[in-house]
């Protein structure tokens, strides 16, 4: 399964992949928008977006692209580690 991870803590990126590892996931994580996001972003299987880390405009453009592919959406306020283990433990399976 492949994910796409929109916000969050720059410093934790690497955690984040690692934890999505651990439900046998691939990722990819986007802290902040560097050229357009649409492009880098592909078609995964999941797009979570940590809403009190990143800006509005990457969340419209996050979303629109999410809605355009009927790709499914996880909001989180949080960007903590018990936060991405509590929405990877109902949309995947532990490795």
């Amino acid at each position: 399964m492949s994910i796409v991870i929109v916000g969050g803590n720059e410093r934790m990126a690497g955690q984040y992949v690692d934890i999505c590892k651990e439900y046998g996931c691939k990722a990819k994580v986007f802290t902040k928008e560097k050229g357009s996001l649409r492009k880098k972003m592909g078609c995964p299987d999941l797009l979570i977006l940590f809403t009190s880390t990143v800006s509005h405009k990457m969340v419209i453009s996050a979303s629109q692209e999410a809605k355009k592919n009927r790709i499914p959406v996880a909001h989180v306020h949080t960007s903590s580690v018990s936060a991405l283990h509590t929405i990877l433990s109902k949309h995947c399976q532990p490795a």
